[in-house]
């Protein structure tokens, strides 16, 4: 069963959500890489505002390609999340609910979903074409120079995400592993 989800995310969207559950994800996410991200922190350590409000929103860990003619933006898959660990746990005490990548988050990053009540999805890697034509809408709305990295408002409907790491920190690779080698005995 596919759970058909909204933003913005609230703590009350999210707290029933599983690790390994399917998310049809509506409304307006934004993108930042690990070169925007390190630019909102630096902003953060000089005392100053975001240029966007992170207040139960999403970040979607991408770098789309241009858009094609008559196309809103063109392949849009995920990025490895690793790369924006660093930068998370800041980011989500500041009240960003949820992430969309692929790959595992270290120890700090799963104690900040747990703390801050948030949410990891997974994007599919390999289907960006197909994650693209769930993007309704898209306009940078930051840090231009960044090209492909710059932060951007996105709309989108019914974008397919999988619950990896849900608010109470269970990881889907971690119930996956055990499952498997529980099956091997």
């Amino acid at each position: 069963m596919e759970i058909k989800l909204k933003t913005p995310l609230t703590e009350d969207k999210i707290q029933n959500l599983k690790a390994g559950d399917s998310v049809l994800l509506s409304g307006v996410i934004y993108s930042a890489r690990d070169a925007a991200h390190k630019r909102l922190i630096d902003l953060l350590n000089e005392g100053k505002e975001l240029p966007l409000s992170i207040k139960d929103e999403t970040i979607y860990y991408v770098g789309p390609s241009p858009a094609k003619p008559g196309k809103v933006i063109g392949s849009a898959g995920p990025t490895t999340s690793y790369r924006m660990d660093a930068y998370a746990p800041t980011l989500m005490d500041l009240g960003l609910r949820g992430m969309i990548g692929k790959g595992a988050r270290n120890d700090e990053v799963i104690d900040a979903i747990k703390r801050n009540k948030a949410i990891y999805f997974g994007a599919i890697g390999g289907a960006a074409a197909l994650i693209g034509k769930s993007i309704i809408k898209s306009e940078v709305i930051a840090y231009e120079d960044l090209g492909a990295e710059a932060i951007r408002k996105m709309e989108i409907k019914d974008m397919p995400l999988v619950v990896i790491i849900d608010a109470n920190g269970n990881n889907l690779y971690d119930i996956g592993q055990q499952e498997y080698l529980n099956s091997a005995k």
